[in-house]
């Protein structure tokens, strides 16, 4: 009898647990269409366009006095969203910790970030403010949100689930970008079909981004759970300091972990090369390689769409040899990738796509494999608290890899130097990884050691 009550106990737990990763999925289902339709494909050139109808005839916008060229205000906008991301997470992370509530501040920060999204659609004429304020909420907020959704990945997957739960909700979130991609650019192209103008089907493009994110943010909301204080390891006085003082908080307590730091600079490292080709593949194609805006979006779907295999196939290939060597592998496909990159003929489409293709097969896991290996090196308890430090290398600390790619490209006027310049981080990474004895780290930071990792 007590032993059918122990295997009825484990049983129920082990579909608790799959429900709460059902749920878990569908935030990277919400909020990916923001990363992918938003900020990747319509509102860079969208607010640029806004910005420069309010300048003056000497090109320059003046948001608080301040001459801005209007070609510059999205990228500026995008760096003051990164800065007030960087105050907030250690705050919000070592409140979620300290309290065991992270569930409320999911959803707060998930609904701020989709309702200034929604606003988007606002964003007409001359309004390059209104874009720009709307810009920085939404960004900081889906920067503080993933922190929060990645620090629930120790609590919802045993050690030996990680990595396939990890690449499942990169795939889920890849899934969702090309599904409302492919919907938008239907909009997009035919927008005299529908009877709108370009400028309408973009706002509506972008608002309809916002729903979708806000909309399903109510099935992980529904499905999580919180633990409550009483499951949380240390109750610290620094949880409840400034954001600055907060980060200095955290940096201080990883210096005790010194694994965990170590992989988190290696991360630091590759991740600034994965953001930097992500960003800059799109001015290479069109810049030096002469394609089209419709080759582009195009290559943009395919990795949409590929991302969603790589994701799971990585996935399966890490429970095979270990999320470390798949890992390192994938750094090895990037920089065999870029070097491809930099002997594509112009004017040829095809070798683009088959660049595309090769990014999207390694660009899901490789960022899937790396959430999951880094869950495993969080003492318990600071789970929120230590995904601040790594959405910041994830989000807030890729800069060195698109000033090396604008330093390159200035020094020589070659964008294939520019971007074959990018394999240093991939190799500069995979030596910082391949030195991290990972075993070791998961022991160090109080977790038990997977069989294989």
């Amino acid at each position: 009898m007590g032993t059918d009550t122990v295997r009825t106990a484990a049983s129920d737990e082990a579909a608790g647990r799959r429900r709460e990763q059902r749920g878990w999925y569908f935030y990277d289902w919400a909020c990916s269409v923001y990363s992918t339709s938003v900020l990747t494909v319509f509102l860079g050139p969208y607010l640029t366009s806004v910005a420069k109808e309010a300048s003056d005839t000497d090109g320059y916008v003046h948001p608080l006095g301040i001459p801005v060229r209007a070609g510059s205000f999205f990228a500026y906008s995008v760096s003051l969203s990164v800065i007030v991301a960087v105050l907030v997470m250690p705050l919000v992370g070592a409140a979620a910790d300290r309290t065991g509530r992270k569930k409320p501040l999911l959803g707060a920060a998930a609904y701020l970030g989709a309702a200034a999204t929604t606003g988007m659609f606002f964003l007409d004429g001359d309004r390059y403010l209104l874009g720009g304020v709307l810009l920085i909420i939404a960004n900081a907020a889906q920067s503080v949100a993933m922190m929060l959704y990645n620090s629930y990945l120790p609590r919802i997957a045993p050690p030996e689930e990680r990595d396939a739960v990890s690449s499942r909700g990169w795939a889920f979130g890849y899934a969702a970008g090309s599904l409302v991609l492919v919907a938008n650019l239907v909009l997009y192209l035919a927008h005299d079909s529908f009877g709108v103008s370009e400028s309408t089907a973009v706002r509506i493009c972008l608002a309809s981004a916002g729903l979708w994110w806000g909309g399903f943010t109510i099935i992980p909301l529904l499905r999580l759970r919180d633990r409550g204080r009483e499951e949380q390891a240390v109750v610290r006085e620094e949880a409840t300091a400034p954001g600055l003082r907060q980060l200095a908080a955290t940096v201080r307590d990883m210096r005790r972990h010194p694994l965990t730091l170590a992989f988190l600079l290696a991360y630091l490292v590759y991740n600034d090369g994965i953001q930097t080709v992500i960003s800059q593949a799109s001015v290479y194609g069109s810049e030096e390689l002469g394609l089209s805006q419709s080759a582009l979006i195009g290559a943009v779907l395919l990795v949409q769409v590929l991302a969603v295999a790589g994701a799971l196939g990585m996935g399966r290939l890490a429970r095979k040899y270990g999320a470390k060597r798949t890992i390192l592998g994938s750094l090895i496909a990037w920089t065999l990738t870029l070097g491809a990159g930099y002997f594509l003929p112009a004017g040829a489409p095809a070798g683009f796509f088959l660049l595309a293709a090769a990014i999207g097969l390694v660009l899901g896991g490789s960022q899937a494999l790396s959430r999951s290996l880094f869950s495993h090196l969080v003492p318990p308890g600071k789970e929120a608290e230590y995904f601040s430090a790594y959405e910041m290398s994830d989000r807030g600390m890729s800069w060195l890899g698109p000033l090396l790619f604008g330093v390159t490209y200035q020094l020589t006027g070659s964008y294939r130097d520019a971007i074959v310049s990018l394999v240093a981080f991939f190799l500069i990474g995979f030596v910082l990884l391949a030195r991290v004895p990972v075993r070791r780290a998961i022991g160090a930071a109080g977790n038990p050691v997977p069989e294989r990792i």
